[in-house]
């Protein structure tokens, strides 16, 4: 349990609040570069509780601006897209991609009061696939050497979905290991050879078990967490018996992100982005070491799940998240369908859109989430005593010089299951031929 100023000063994200300028010293996923693939690439983006919208011009080259016109409020969002930027329907007042006001037609000739007149604007950078926005102070970083920006755009498929809670605990399942045994359970297994796309439904490192089989079978993970230069490191071992061990290496990439594997050819980096304090969106990279990503299979199987243009998933608290009771008796632990992302939404949303933490009691497999809010915490207070001592790849680390992370599932002795999975992953990237994975 923590108390109720605390959990406001942890999921609080929005212009002024402590957690909020944390997220903002770093890239934050603010739109696909899906949603300007029509005639017209003009979209309103919410992003860390400010209106804003997002285009791109003529020259394809992209702006990220104040949603209101600074002359009276108007939404840009219906602006005109001309001129390399975006013209106000109300009165023409043009800006560029860099929010700077260039032109009042209705002002008298000569007027120079546009000089003076600068909307709210953000660096934005798109990287396979999706388009990242820095809304901190200085110039903005330069991204790390991650695997989902080093790989080519062949190999990457981005996609994202609406959950309607605060992103701390949308984060927060992704950093607990010991759920994926129960609210990902399946009480039949599927042929592991139709599992591309779909998580956990792969065969469990080189063995013929399929991981469904696995997580179901051994159900209490040994978890251990160690501090890395990007955040956190991960550790599950589920002990087989016979002296075997199957370890999974998962990852908190701080402030918001987690690194995971989704089988043994794909990981997938997934941020988790407030809208406001109620709302997220998770961006996820689907990133390939061996083929290129079938990206019209991985975008079809996605969107019988989800709607456009919000992204909002079809399954919710509406309708019971397709709830069926005979399901849940003989296929599912959940009884929710075969897609665990409506399994984690149901998870996160039910507790309401921001959980009371004083009513919170954490066990010992929490262990990454107790330590991750001691880390936003550090990186809270250290900002707050003006310096940037506490925030991971902020703190004087050549952040192009952080690689990876591994993410992996293997099988290895029981005694020396850490050289089993970076045995692994080195095999995994020196059989990679499309790109260099190497770190």
């Amino acid at each position: 349990m923590i108390s109720q100023a605390l959990n406001e000063q942890l999921t609080r994200s929005g212009p002024g609040t402590d957690a909020g300028a944390v997220m903002r010293y770093y890239w934050q996923p603010a739109a696909l570069s899906d949603e300007l693939a029509g005639p017209r690439p003009v979209v309103p983006v919410k992003l860390l509780g400010e209106d804003l919208v997002l285009f791109r011009d003529s020259e394809g080259a992209l702006g990220l601006i104040g949603r209101a016109c600074p002359h009276r409020g108007a939404d840009l969002c219906y602006g005109r897209l001309e001129d390399n930027g975006l013209r106000c329907p109300f009165h023409g007042w043009h800006f560029n991609r860099d929010g700077q006001c260039v032109e009042q037609p209705g002002e008298p000739e000569g007027s120079r009061m546009h000089e003076n007149i600068q909307n709210t604007s953000y660096p934005v950078v798109e990287k396979n696939g999706i388009i990242f926005a820095y809304m901190g102070p200085g110039d903005p970083p330069a991204f790390p050497n991650f695997d989902c920006f080093r790989a080519p755009e062949t190999h990457v498929f981005a996609f994202k979905g609406l959950w309607e809670c605060n992103w701390l605990q949308a984060m927060e399942v992704g950093i607990d290991p010991a759920h994926a045994s129960f609210l990902h359970r399946f009480l039949e297994d599927e042929d592991p050879a139709d599992s591309y796309g779909k998580q956990f439904r792969d065969k469990a490192a080189d063995t013929d078990m399929p991981m469904t089989q696995l997580l179901r079978e051994y159900t209490q993970p040994d978890i251990s967490v160690e501090e890395t230069d990007y955040g956190m490191r991960l550790i599950a071992l589920r002990h087989l018996g016979g002296g075997k061990t199957h370890v999974r290496i998962t990852n908190q990439i701080f402030p918001q992100a987690i690194s995971i594997p989704m089988s043994r050819e794909m990981i997938i980096t997934q941020w988790h982005v407030p809208i406001d304090d109620e709302r997220c969106y998770w961006y996820s990279m689907f990133t390939s070491f061996d083929t290129p990503v079938d990206k019209e299979k991985m975008r079809a199987q996605r969107l019988q799940e989800h709607r456009l243009p919000d992204y909002a998933p079809l399954k919710n608290k509406a309708n019971n998240y397709g709830f069926d009771p005979e399901e849940q008796r003989r296929e599912t632990y959940t009884g929710m369908g075969l897609d665990i992302n409506v399994h984690d939404q149901w998870a996160v949303e039910s507790p309401g859109a921001i959980f009371d933490r004083t009513r919170e009691h954490l066990g010992k497999t929490d262990v990454a989430i107790i330590k991750y809010r001691r880390m936003l915490r550090a990186a809270m207070a250290s900002l707050g005593e003006g310096n940037t001592d506490a925030l991971p790849m902020v703190d004087g680390v050549d952040v192009t010089s952080v690689y990876g992370p591994i993410s992996n599932d293997t099988i290895g002795d029981k005694d020396n299951w850490r050289q089993a999975f970076e045995d692994s992953d080195r095999a995994r990237r020196a059989a990679c031929s499309d790109w260099d994975a190497t770190v």
